[in-house]
């Protein structure tokens, strides 16, 4: 009989093309890897893989494998689930991977009400882009995802993961403000329009921010954005596009609580959502962009896993902090 573990690793060399890899990802020795595969090709009694350069390449029948073994792990991982719903309290380790905005509005607050309803339950949270996070949790290094996507620029989609929104919040233009910062309008700055007049901009900003209430009108101005390949980055470039010039990305870093100091200390400014001010005060003076455009921040896990009770809790817990948040903020929503 076809060992199961051997068969996972043969799957996620077919997910990370190499043996030094599958053995980072799952705290094994290369050798060990190694070893496990070539017992499993002797079980097998065919050929699995090949040589192609410095790589292995799994054969027609390795292929065949691994279809078989996604199944067979969807299956294992419903029978899980079942069992552990037959039992009286909710328990167990669920590993997340959020994105660090929703780290910092999102997990704190619901790690606290997590654990008054479910001491039992044991949150293991690792950081990680959107795009990195849904694969690894589609690949089983994780059992739900916190990931955001930007209008226009859907984040990957993977039949296996069931996706559920959290919340939707606006993403304006971020300006020096000399430190008072200000809210949005009741209900969210109107496009175009900034949460307080220009000419009510601290004298302390730089002069070249001062008059600027309009996304066009940034053109000349220093920015601060995500590195490339970020969906946040992509998006961002279009919408300066859209309003007719190329930005002048000064800095790079995927730290949003960098892009908020570098707009804060008047030397950049950015395109930023709305959760990034949440139970902080804006020390920026925010504008609205034509149409309001909003981020959608959303849960998704694997099917197969959907009705685990431990899960099944932190998402929960996840939904009932962005219903709190949106509560909170004219200018996040939720869906019900």
């Amino acid at each position: 009989m076809l060992d199961v573990r051997r068969l996972r690793l043969l799957r996620e060399l077919s997910i990370r093309g190499t043996v030094a890899e599958v053995a980072a990802v799952l705290n094994y020795s290369p050798s060990s890897v190694s070893q496990q595969l070539s017992q499993l090709e002797r079980e097998a009694g065919v050929e699995l893989l090949r040589k192609s350069g410095r790589r292995l390449q799994l054969t027609p029948q390795a292929q065949v494998l691994v279809a078989h073994t996604a199944e067979l792990l969807e299956s294992l991982e419903r029978a899980e689930a079942a069992l552990a719903a037959t039992q009286p309290g909710v328990g167990g380790t669920v590993r997340v991977a959020v994105f660090q905005t929703a780290a910092l509005a999102l997990m704190p607050n619901m790690l606290r009400a997590l654990r008054d309803s479910h001491p039992e339950v044991r949150v293991e949270m690792v950081q990680h882009e959107p795009e990195t996070a849904l694969h690894e949790t589609w690949a089983r290094n994780f059992d739900l995802v916190v990931a955001e996507e930007y209008p226009g620029h859907s984040a990957p989609h993977y039949r296996e993961l069931e996706r559920e929104p959290l919340l939707h919040d606006t993403v304006r233009l971020a300006l020096p403000d000399g430190g008072r910062g200000g809210e949005p309008r009741a209900g969210g700055a109107e496009a175009g329009r900034p949460d307080r007049p220009a000419d009510a901009v601290d004298a302390g900003t730089p002069s070249e921010f001062r008059r600027v209430d309009a996304l066009a009108q940034a053109a000349h101005l220093p920015w601060v954005m995500e590195p490339h390949g970020a969906a946040s980055r992509h998006w961002a470039e279009q919408a300066c596009r859209s309003a007719g010039f190329e930005p002048d990305v000064r800095f790079e870093t995927a730290d949003l609580q960098a892009h908020v100091r570098l707009v804060e200390s008047g030397n950049a400014v950015a395109l930023l959502p709305d959760l990034v001010w949440a139970d902080r005060r804006a020390a920026v003076r925010r504008v609205g962009l034509p149409g309001l455009p909003q981020r959608t921040v959303f849960t998704a896990m694997r099917t197969s896993s959907a009705r685990h009770p431990a899960i099944a809790a932190v998402r929960s817990a996840l939904r009932a902090q962005a219903e709190t948040l949106a509560r909170n903020s004219p200018n996040m929503v939720t869906e019900r």
